[in-house]
């Protein structure tokens, strides 16, 4: 399970329209502030929305983000289903096995 979101959806979309639409564009420390975030949080922000509108080639969009998510939990789920599979099959292979000893 994630773990939950520090700053609510709201702000940080306000935050990165914010700093968009500003001209000249504002330093990103000072609008932080202004606004009450990290600046950190707010430059991962704005980069990824950067990157959602294909300004930039150096980050993964959203929805290329949530589909890796959706892809590795489906790899996790079908490697532990695998697993299963393979100690079920060892287990009536074994209760199959003509040279075993019934006791």
């Amino acid at each position: 399970m994630a773990a939950p979101k520090k700053y609510p959806d709201e702000l940080r979309e306000r935050a990165v329209r914010l700093y968009r639409e500003s001209d000249p564009k504002p330093v990103i420390r000072q609008l932080a502030r202004q606004l009450g975030v990290h600046h950190e949080a707010l430059r991962n922000w704005i980069r990824q929305d950067e990157a959602d509108r294909g300004q930039r080639g150096d980050r993964s969009t959203t929805s290329e983000l949530e589909e890796l998510r959706r892809l590795r939990r489906e790899n996790a789920e079908l490697k532990r289903a695998n697993e299963i599979l393979k100690a079920a099959s060892a287990f009536f292979a074994s209760e199959l096995d003509p040279t075993r000893r019934r006791s």
